[in-house]
């Protein structure tokens, strides 16, 4: 078996829920101990952080990947058993084999390989960051903060390519207000749903921005609420929806809500009885070192230059090893909206497997793609440590 292959089976056999990634944690850290990183560090929030310094001074890049993963809703479902880990025509089978403790390991591996030579300068290092799957890139602000890198690399998967950027994500809650009375007399009430149904239709014709590398900025219905529920003969006072909103880059959080509020305050002039409220949602989640992470559901976009050194680096550390190496972009959200867009902090994507298989049932990683990222990530660190 190879190395990197022993190594995902290890990490992919213990389940690591969101706050549940503690047994990971400490096998990856006794790893990089073992492997005789220079730094080995588990921060407030539980993330593992581990640092190789290399013969001669120079810049730091960072790798990137996060321990969690979502929850196995239906086990019976599975062909494969989630945490099993069986290998079946070249693939091995795992909840978090694409998203992404595959990964994971790749990166820790060509770490690894790179404490064994270290014939380069500055430092590598690779976060293995928890909580990810609730609030992108928070986590992350520790990370950033105790490594200071010059340079970042998101392991999510790509396919093997380089992605350059990424859409956002923001939860956006449209809430409105009304008055019950008997639905006998609806007259005498304001019907908070009605109040609601004007306002989603406005935000269902809203104009679409659009960028040429990360596509639509989308605004996606995901949930509705009244209250009563059931309504039982009464009128609903209150109702609340949520929307997923995909960020291009330079959105903000007022542009986001100044959107829907133009909406709120036309509806308004039109009706003095609508009344209705548009905010970005939070929340909080307990971490497994006991430390609460909290966090707004705002997470925004990011791209880089394709000219950027560390873009051409990639590419041409690729090139050289006869690897996949196209351009392109992630349409899901990852820990680079804090890394690249919150810190500005030159980020890139590389990892194995398909954006696709994220979260599916009978998730999957091809092993050949565990072995050729797991070449590629020190390729890369090589070059850009160079």
């Amino acid at each position: 078996m190879s190395e990197v292959l022993d190594r995902a089976e290890r990490i992919l056999s213990i389940p690591s829920l969101s706050g549940q990634e503690q047994a990971v944690a400490e096998l990856i850290a006794a790893e990089m101990r073992e492997a005789g990183f220079d730094e080995v560090k588990v921060d407030a929030y539980g993330s593992v952080i581990g640092i190789v310094n290399g013969n001669e001074k120079g810049r730091t890049l960072l790798m990137d990947g996060h321990i969690d993963t979502v929850p196995v809703k239906n086990r019976e479902g599975w062909v494969h058993g989630p945490y099993a880990c069986e290998i079946e025509d070249g693939r091995l089978y795992a909840r978090g084999a694409s998203d992404m403790k595959g990964s994971v390991a790749c990166m820790l591996t060509a770490l690894i390989r790179m404490a064994e030579n270290r014939s380069f300068k500055g430092r590598a290092a690779l976060s293995c960051t928890v909580h990810e799957e609730c609030f992108e890139g928070v986590s992350s602000r520790l990370v950033s903060e105790y490594v200071k890198p010059d340079f970042v690399i998101i392991g999510e998967a790509t396919g093997g390519t380089v992605k350059i950027g990424q859409r956002g994500r923001a939860e956006v809650l449209v809430e409105t207000f009304g008055k019950s009375c008997h639905s006998s007399n609806p007259e005498e009430g304001v019907n908070a749903v009605s109040s609601m149904l004007k306002l989603s239709s406005l935000i269902e014709k809203r104009r679409t921005p659009v960028s040429p590398l990360l596509g639509e900025g989308i605004m996606v219905l995901t949930d509705i609420i009244s209250n009563p529920y059931p309504g039982a003969s009464v009128v609903p006072d209150y109702c609340r929806a949520t929307y997923d909103r995909r960020l291009l880059v330079g959105e903000t959080r007022e542009s986001i809500l100044a959107e829907v509020q133009d909406y709120i305050d036309r509806l308004r002039k039109e009706d003095p009885t609508f009344e209705a409220k548009v905010s970005i949602t939070s929340g909080s989640e307990r971490c497994y070192t006991g430390e609460t992470i909290s966090a707004e559901r705002f997470f925004p976009a990011w791209e880089i230059d394709r000219n950027h050194y560390l873009v051409q680096s990639a590419v041409a550390a690729l090139e050289d090893c006869g690897l996949p190496h196209e351009l392109s972009h992630y349409y899901f959200c990852t820990n680079g909206s804090h890394f690249a867009a919150e810190a500005g902090i030159p980020t890139i994507g590389y990892g194995p497997s398909l954006e696709s298989l994220a979260h599916v049932q009978d998730e999957y990683v091809e092993i050949a793609e565990l072995e050729r990222c797991t070449r590629g990530f020190e390729a890369i660190m090589r070059r850009v440590l160079s």
